[in-house]
C-alpha cells in the first residue's frame, strides 16, 4: 500500500545530513589547499586534516545509513 503522507524527518537525521554537507565542503577546501601548497612543509598537516575529514565523512555516512535502516518499517513478504 502506498503512503500518501511521508514520515516526518527525524531531527537526528537532519543533523547528520547537514553535518555531512559541511564535511564535504571542508574536504573540497582542503583538497584545494593541498593543490596550492603541495611543496610547503605545512602540506603534511593539511593532508592529515584531509585524512581525518574523510574518516569523519565515512562515519557520518555509516551513522546515517544505520539511522535510515531503523526508521524504515519492515518489509512484509
Amino acid at each position: 500500500m502506498l503512503k500518501i503522507v511521508p514520515d516526518p524527518p527525524t531531527f537526528l537525521e537532519d543533523t547528520l545530513v547537514q553535518t555531512t554537507e559541511h564535511v564535504l565542503c571542508a574536504l573540497a577546501v582542503t583538497q584545494q589547499s593541498v593543490a596550492l601548497i603541495s611543496r610547503s612543509p605545512g602540506s603534511m598537516l593539511v593532508l592529515a586534516a584531509l585524512h581525518e575529514m574523510e574518516a569523519v565523512r565515512t562515519l557520518l555516512d555509516s551513522a546515517l545509513a544505520q539511522l535510515q535502516m531503523t526508521t524504515q518499517p519492515p518489509t512484509l513478504h
